[in-house]
């Protein structure tokens, strides 16, 4: 992206509100979305319909999965005699959060891709009669 090398991005949801059009999707979606918001270059994601959350009102309320914090504070590898084995890489005292998905707010997000259609997110909730939904 700093280098003028990228003029889209798409990416996927796992769960996306109908409401406001906020998207919760992998670990990294948010980041992707300021850098892309940052270089001026368009961020779509693409859902299929059935991840599509009327009910929520805000990215607030979407459980993000929280992951054992061992998988970032440590790393397998082979020790001097060879063993395979399990090091903690990190400060002993020291904590970790480990979400597996983020939230990406709708005003980083071009459009919204679905199979009926490319709409702004801000407009899921208007459309939803024609995305199938009443």
């Amino acid at each position: 992206m700093q280098r003028g090398e990228i003029d889209l991005v798409i990416t996927g949801s796992d769960r996306t509100l109908g409401r406001t059009g906020e998207v919760a999707n992998k670990i990294g979606t948010y980041t992707k979305a300021v850098l892309a918001a940052r270089h001026n270059i368009p961020f779509y994601v693409a859902i299929p319909l059935s991840t599509l959350d009327w009910n929520l009102k805000s990215g607030k309320e979407i459980p993000i999965e929280e992951r054992d914090a061992e998988e970032v504070l440590t790393a397998w590898g082979t020790d001097h005699r060879g063993n395979f084995r399990q090091v903690r890489t990190a400060n002993p005292t020291s904590p970790a959060r480990n979400p597996a998905f983020d939230v990406t707010p709708a005003n980083l997000i071009t459009g919204i891709i679905t199979p009926k259609g490319i709409y702004k997110p801000r407009d899921l909730w208007r459309e939803r009669k024609r995305l199938g939904f009443v």
